[in-house]
């Protein structure tokens, strides 16, 4: 996977959280959740992925509100970290 690859698939994610940033409903999110944790999972992005299943099981719990919003924006930092943890690996 090369550098490219890795700020597309960065894109791709935060584009997905800000879309799902405030919608209600467990039911909602879910399908958002588990396609951006396969895009995580696909791109080798494991802070990304770890957050995205603690968000998961946040729902599972009946979490709902800022807990939640709080979640994705962990979910949206991973990525970050992971962007950030990924080109110093290609450097």
């Amino acid at each position: 996977m090369n550098n490219d690859d890795v700020i597309t698939a960065r894109a791709e994610l935060t584009r997905r959280i800000a879309a799902i940033e405030w919608r209600a409903g467990p039911s909602r999110l879910a399908p958002d959740i588990d396609r951006i944790h396969e895009l995580a999972r696909h791109h080798h992005l494991p802070a990304a992925m770890d957050v995205a299943n603690q968000l998961r099981l946040a729902l599972a719990r009946g979490e709902r509100g800022v807990p939640v919003h709080r979640w994705l924006q962990l979910l949206g930092q991973a990525v970050t970290v992971d962007q950030a943890e990924a080109t110093r690996r290609a450097a």
